[in-house]
């Protein structure tokens, strides 16, 4: 009997720690010129404008090529969990992921999808710097 209850509280607590799985949120590494952009289906081959999406609800991850892709990638889908979504970046200059909320971005660049906007972890000295919002707004003013 002692044998049964131990095995059954054995069982059980592996149960509940299955159960209990937390979603990973952080940036992973994106397989570059293997991984295809969710919007537009080009591989990803430039590590300096990557981006990469995750749902907060279920942990999927989506990868894009370009900032403008991304963004409108929500906007044509019409996914309802944009504003809770956790969004990387790659530092245009380092290649590391960056919060694309926390970013500063620039505008000029030739990127992938010529969208032209550039996400750097510090204040770029010399130029226009903008945050998210703003750069979200001028790629959907673009209308492509």
């Amino acid at each position: 009997m002692k044998k049964f209850s131990f095995l059954l509280i054995f069982v059980l607590g592996l149960f509940f720690t299955a159960c209990d799985s937390q979603i990973d949120t952080t940036a992973k590494e994106v397989k570059f010129d293997r991984e295809i952009c969710e919007r537009c289906k080009m591989i990803i081959s430039d590590r300096n404008y990557a981006v990469q999406i995750i749902n907060p609800n279920d942990g999927k991850r989506y990868y894009h090529d370009d900032i403008g892709c991304a963004v409108l990638w929500f906007k044509e889908n019409g996914i309802t969990w944009e504003k809770e979504a956790i969004i990387y970046v790659t530092d245009a200059k380092t290649g590391k992921w960056l919060d694309v909320k926390k970013a500063f971005w620039t505008f000029g660049a030739t990127t992938p999808m010529d969208f032209g906007f550039s996400a750097y972890e510090q204040r770029q000295d010399g130029v226009e710097n903008y945050d998210y919002s703003y750069t979200r707004e001028k790629i959907l003013g673009q209308n492509r």
